[in-house]
Order: C-alpha cells, then structure tokens, then sequence
C-alpha cells in the first residue's frame, strides 16, 4: 500500500483553521457589530479573503487532483461530494444569513472528480508532463472567465456567469478544473520517477493539522454552523 503523504493533510488543515478563523472575524464583524476596524476598514480582509481563494483554488484543487489516483472509486467520491454541495445549498438559502452558495468550492470538487473518474482511460494516455504544462497553461488563460457578466442563463456552472446570478462562493469549472486535472497529472508524474517523495513529505510535526486536512469536507460543512450557534449561545445569555 502506497504511504500517505502526510505534507498535503497538513496543508489543507492549515487552510481549514485559515478559513475558519476569516469566517468568525467576519460573522463578529458584520452579524454581531462588532467593532473591528483593523477587519473591516483595511486591506487585511481583503488580503486574507484572497489567501483563502488562493489556496483553494491552486493548492487544494490541485491537491484533489493529486489525491483522485489513489481513490479506489472516484464516482463513489463525485457523489459524496455532489451531496455535500447541495446540502450547503439548501443551507445556505433557507438561513439567507448571507448569499446562497451557487457553485462553490464543494460542487467544483463533485464536478472535477465526476470527469475525471469518467474520462480516466482517455486522460491515462495523455503524456503527463505535456498535460500538467497544457493544464496550468489553461488555468491561467481561462482564471479571468468567470469574472465577466455573460448575456446567457443557466451557464454559471460551467464558468459564464448571467446578470442576475449570485453566489457566496463560487467556483466554476471553468476555470478551476485545470488546476484539478494540473494535480491529477502531477501525480502520475511522481509515479514515473525513480527517485522516491523527499522524507519531509511524509513527515507528521503537527498531527492534529494534519488529521484535520484529512477531514476536510466535514469540517467546511460544519465549521460555519458551529461558530454561528455559539456566537448565537454567547449573546443569548448575555
């Protein structure tokens, strides 16, 4: 059995705490009135809010990627991941706490893993030096795409957003799937080199980030709820 690279677990439970702590800021600051002017009035929410995208969008998608070729049933994963998605859906729109999540990061990692757990066979003959390289080619041609107004309807999945469409996180396979499939081939890059993955990589200094990394989807399903209903406890019985 292939050992598990623990740097990623680690990275994406670094990005989970990141998240977290941005969404309780933010929750103190606009729900609660807080005052918290260092949050709201500088270019630190801002800078903090674009670290978070940035992460999930060039290191988390690309480590899913990484991970799909160790999955023993991708299709079974692209299901999980579809019925998270709508739950944070349905979530999100019956609380109308703040804008309803279209698209987001968990249907992006549904829709990613489906393709790519059907279209294995074909990508499996691709060279994956020349995919990867064609992948981040793509990714960084197609990344200002979903950030235009498109006269159509009904294409915001795919990453041509219309006037009247709305998300609290959004993130559209175009353009997000070619960092997904970036991953994918960089893992069957690792696997046709000799040299074995640096000792480093499956060092665990911190087990509880990396645990945490390993949990990922439920914690970014339960994290928002949890510190809402104690914010929500602690003002109750003030």
């Amino acid at each position: 059995m292939q050992k598990r690279i623990t740097i990623l677990d680690t990275v994406r439970g670094l990005t989970m705490i990141s998240m977290a702590g941005f969404h309780a800021c933010y929750d103190l600051a606009y729900l609660y009135d807080w005052d918290m002017p260092w949050f709201t009035q500088t270019v630190f929410q801002d800078i903090w809010r674009a670290s978070i995208s940035w992460v999930f969008s060039w290191v988390f998608l690309f480590i899913a990627g990484w991970m799909c070729t160790l999955s023993r049933n991708n299709i079974k994963r692209a299901a999980k991941y579809a019925l998270a998605a709508l739950v944070v859906w349905l979530a999100t729109t019956l609380v109308s706490v703040d804008d309803s999540v279209n698209f987001g990061i968990i249907y992006c990692m549904a829709a990613c893993t489906g393709i790519v757990a059907l279209t294995d066979p074909v990508l499996k003959k691709i060279s994956a030096r020349w995919g990867m390289s064609l992948c981040l080619l793509l990714f960084a041609l197609t990344w200002s795409i979903p950030k235009t107004i498109y006269p159509v309807p009904y294409l915001a999945w795919l990453g041509f957003p219309s006037p009247g469409f709305v998300s609290g996180d959004y993130y559209p396979i175009i353009p997000f799937f070619f960092m997904y499939l970036a991953g994918y081939f960089a893992a069957h890059i690792a696997k046709g080199i000799d040299k074995t993955v640096p000792s480093w990589a499956y060092a665990n200094p911190i087990p509880e980030l990396a645990s945490l990394g390993r949990h990922a989807l439920p914690f970014y399903l339960l994290h928002q709820p949890i510190i809402l209903g104690f914010l929500e406890l602690v003002y109750s019985v003030r």
